[in-house]
């Protein structure tokens, strides 16, 4: 048996930006034009008139204060409100290949490592460009990796699932190493004209290198433990998907083909799910509360982060413990966690302990106890 180690990450965060006032802009000039539309019906009662969004609305349910995008003048046009993408040839890489390479040669240029090192690829993100061949193995073709890839989602608990699986790989002695990427273009799946949500997504990739520690060329952190759990639930979920027009209304704007969810519900539901999820993970480890340097939460609001922090360490996080980068990317879904632990790592000490932890849809959690060395 080998011991697993995490030795380089990268994160790919695309060019633009879109900040809240920008955004609440754009969503309250698309109110207009929908309540002008719709005026008719909406003083007869048969149709809602849609509320306008604020800055300040958006800052105290989330937290979040911008987010990257792929594109942004096709979200912010109130006739559009979604990303408008180039149509690319298949002899092209596809837009998230090229976002998850980006990130995977970061990780490995941090890791001192070349694509010949590499064993297995696994592409684990909440939304796949296309349902095959796998994105997995156009990265592998595209960074001359040999062996295999895969595919595999399990919503923005996917990254820490996907190193759950090279972990075990690595730790069998069946692969010596492997890439987990995280494209995540949130943007395309986010329902815009939405006020509840049209807020909360951002787009990113990122990349973590699993190796065996004892092939690890500078600071690394070995994996002590994961951990992985689902439970299904409605209250997160997107109906999208190729069975979309065999149905009657198939090709029509259907609201439940881009990103639904129940807040109240999910933050009622998920925040004891994770907290017991990880406070059992580290009991079966034996570590302490006191012993954790650091939470690497999944990024998708603030309160919900701050009350897992509360839960898991029994007190309130002090500056640094548990960073917080969703004001900055705003929820990208599996790379979130990524991200923070990308960012804020480097400065541990041999020996420190911490926690990385994704949850969402499904419901779905995944937890990963790492120790810093070197």
């Amino acid at each position: 048996m080998h011991i697993p180690a995490i030795t380089g990450t990268g994160v790919f965060t695309p060019e633009q930006t879109i900040t809240n006032a920008e955004l609440v802009e754009a969503f309250n000039a698309h109110v207009d034009l929908y309540n002008a539309e719709h005026a008719a019906a909406i003083a007869a009662g048969d149709v809602e008139a849609k509320e306008y969004s604020s800055e300040e609305f958006i800052v105290k349910a989330s937290g979040i204060e911008q987010r990257y995008v792929v594109d942004k003048e096709g979200v912010l046009d109130p006739n559009v409100m979604h990303p408008r993408l180039r149509q690319r040839s298949d002899d092209e890489p596809s837009l998230m290949a090229e976002m998850a390479i980006n990130a995977a040669q970061s990780a490995l240029a941090q890791a001192g490592r070349t694509a010949a090192d590499v064993d297995a690829v696994i592409c684990a993100a909440s939304n796949l460009e296309r349902a095959y061949p796998a994105v997995a193995i156009e990265i592998q073709q595209l960074l001359g990796i040999k062996g295999f890839a895969f595919d595999m989602n399990v919503a923005c608990s996917s990254a820490t699932f996907g190193i759950q699986a090279a972990a075990d790989m690595v730790r069998a002695g069946s692969i010596r190493s492997a890439l987990v990427v995280n494209p995540e273009i949130c943007s395309a799946h986010l329902e815009w004209r939405d006020r509840d949500c049209h807020f909360i997504f951002g787009d990113v990739a990122t990349a973590t290198l699993i190796e065996r520690s004892e092939d690890a060329r500078g600071p690394h952190f070995d994996i002590k433990s994961t951990r992985c759990a689902t439970e299904f639930s409605n209250n997160i979920r997107n109906n999208n998907g190729f069975l979309r027009r065999s149905r009657p209304d198939g090709l029509t704007d259907r609201r439940d083909m881009q990103f639904m969810q129940n807040g109240r519900k999910v933050f009622k539901e998920v925040l004891p799910l994770v907290a017991d999820h990880i406070a059992d993970h580290m009991a079966s480890e034996r570590v302490d509360a006191a012993d954790l340097k650091r939470l690497w939460l999944h990024q998708a609001n603030k309160s919900m982060n701050d009350f897992i922090g509360r839960k898991v360490l029994g007190r309130t996080p002090e500056t640094g413990e548990q960073p917080n980068i969703l004001q900055d990317y705003a929820n990208t879904s599996s790379a979130g966690s990524i991200i923070a632990f990308s960012k804020y790592s480097d400065d541990l000490a041999e020996g420190d302990t911490g926690l990385i932890c994704s949850f969402g849809a499904g419901y779905s959690v995944g937890s990963v106890l790492v120790e810093k060395h070197g």
